[in-house]
Formats: C-alpha cells, sequence, structure tokens
C-alpha cells in the first residue's frame, strides 16, 4: 500500500463525502499526494496543474480511488489566468469546502510577467491572493483555507520590491514569497468570518516537481538527494507523500477546525520567523497585493 498522508496525519477515518476541494499544483509532488490522499476519504477533488497528461493520471487515480476529479490546467504565472481559473472552479460548484493553495515555483533567473511583478512572487503568493479572493465566497463557515509556505521563509527580511529583478537572487526570491504566504494567511484569517486559514512548511522534498524551473546546479543537487537511500537522508529529506501530511491535516482533520492564522509544521503548530509574525507587515503587504492585482477585499 505504501506511505499514505492520511494515515500519519491521523485522518484516514475522516469522511469527506460530499465536499469539494480544490488543490492547486496536483499533477506532481506534494500537491499530487495530497490530492490523492483527500479523494481516499471521499472528496470531489479539483486537480489543477500546467500539464494535461499529468492532470488527467491524477483524476482518473483519484475516480479509481472512490472519489471524483475534475482537472483545470492553467499557469498561475498570469492573473488573468488566475482569475479564468476560479471563473473554471465557479462554473462547476456553488460551494467549494478546502482551498489548498499548493502550487509554486523556484526560477533561477529574474523575470517579470506579463503583469510586470517578479514570477516567483506572482505565482507564490499573488497567485494564492487572487485565487482565493476570487473564491472566497464559495468558502461554507467550516471552510478551509490551507497555503503551502516553507521553513525558507526564515531568510527573507519582510521588504518587498516585487517589480524589480535588478540583483535577482533566485532563494532569496522563494524566501521572499514563503514570508508573503505567512503573512497572507495571517491576515485572511483576521479578515475571514468563518471559515479558517492556516499554512504549513511541507519539509524539503527534494523529489518535487517544485525545482523543475530552478538552476541547473539546484536540479543536480536536489536530483542526487531524492536518489540517495532512506537510511542516509531520513530525517531531513521528505518524501512527496510525507511532505502532504500536514496539508491533509490541516484540510480534515477535526482537531484543527477551530484553529486560525496559524502556522504548522510535522501536522504541529510551529513559531514562524518574527517577520511571519508581523501584523503591521502583513497589512502592509494586503494592501500592495490589493494595489497589484487591483483588487480590493472587504
Amino acid at each position: 500500500m505504501g506511505h499514505r498522508p492520511e494515515v500519519e496525519a491521523g485522518v484516514e477515518d475522516r469522511d469527506l463525502t460530499g465536499q469539494t476541494v480544490l488543490v492547486t499544483g496536483a499533477t506532481s509532488g506534494v500537491g499530487r499526494e495530497t490530492a490523492l490522499a483527500l479523494g481516499r476519504l471521499g472528496a470531489t477533488v479539483f486537480v489543477h496543474g500546467r500539464d494535461r497528461d499529468a492532470g488527467r493520471d491524477v483524476a482518473t487515480e483519484i475516480d479509481d480511488s472512490g472519489g471524483e476529479s475534475v482537472f483545470f490546467s492553467a499557469d498561475l504565472a498570469e492573473m488573468e489566468r488566475v482569475h479564468r481559473l476560479a471563473d473554471e472552479v465557479r462554473d462547476r460548484t456553488d460551494s467549494l469546502d478546502i482551498l489548498v493553495n499548493n502550487a509554486g515555483g523556484h526560477f533561477p533567473t529574474g523575470e517579470l510577467t506579463g503583469d510586470g511583478v517578479e514570477k516567483t512572487f506572482a505565482v507564490n503568493h499573488l497567485a494564492p491572493f487572487v485565487l482565493t479572493h476570487d473564491l472566497h465566497d464559495l468558502l461554507p463557515s467550516d471552510g478551509r483555507v490551507v497555503t503551502v509556505a516553507s521553513e525558507v521563509h526564515r531568510r527573507a527580511d519582510g521588504a518587498f520590491d516585487v517589480t524589480e529583478i535588478g540583483n535577482y537572487d533566485g532563494l532569496g526570491a522563494y524566501a521572499r514569497s514563503k514570508v508573503a504566504n505567512i503573512l497572507f494567511t495571517r491576515e485572511l484569517a483576521r479578515r475571514l468570518d468563518g471559515p479558517t486559514a492556516n499554512c504549513c512548511h511541507p519539509g524539503f522534498v527534494p523529489s518535487s516537481g517544485l525545482w523543475r524551473d530552478a538552476s541547473l546546479r539546484v536540479r543536480l543537487g536536489v536530483g542526487v538527494l531524492a536518489r540517495l537511500p532512506r537510511f542516509l537522508t531520513s530525517g531531513f529529506v521528505n518524501s512527496p507523500s510525507e511532505g502532504a501530511e500536514t496539508s491533509v491535516c490541516l484540510a480534515a482533520s477535526p482537531e484543527v477546525a477551530a484553529v486560525q492564522g496559524a502556522y504548522f509544521s510535522d501536522c504541529e503548530r510551529a513559531e514562524p520567523s518574527s517577520t511571519a509574525r508581523d501584523d503591521k507587515l502583513a497589512r502592509n503587504l494586503w494592501e500592495l497585493s490589493e494595489e497589484v492585482t487591483g483588487l480590493s477585499w472587504p
């Protein structure tokens, strides 16, 4: 049977039949394992990704396990395409019980999107911001928003000059986007009336599709780690299914049903950096995100 995230997260007996879930970045890595686990719990899973063949494979596996699925293809680097994804979801359902903002990217060179925003920030932060905005009214009072962050956020200092790519540092840009995920979660939790918002660290998952667009050096390094025997990497390297445990826990566990605005690691509440706990910075980031996207939240 192999490793199953829902078992390790302690939710294997949860019945999500009748619930609808959207998992972004669900065609590989942690997102794929999250989608499969929630499908095995009986949910209807909206599978998002860029690779249509991989998406159909995940959807078929969910259907075969007893769940139901729909695949949506979208490149989240462009805001117009994020809005279109939300519209496509709304065409399929009038209620979204769980939104898992999992999709992310790590890019070796600085690049501005068509919207004039640094690409890492656009994909990792603005896409969840826009998608959650467009879909938040579909969330029931007991709905959940789960956003995948990272311990790498501790490298970030809270500066968000996201329209410049001079002196670009790929890891620095990634860290900035991940601290943004946590700040977004804190401010979202403050604004939501009923649904919960939490975020998590999936661990270091070298076999995740996250690294597909990284530099050759990074891809070679994580490729080696992904192929090392488990007895050599246990404790600091997670498989995709292990990385999905905390996402599945936050999506399905009754024990976190009332938790708001928290950061989790290994299915336990954790303390993020002081920058990630700065509520004034969270409000400033929210206002910047509204300005860049042209959106206005209530």
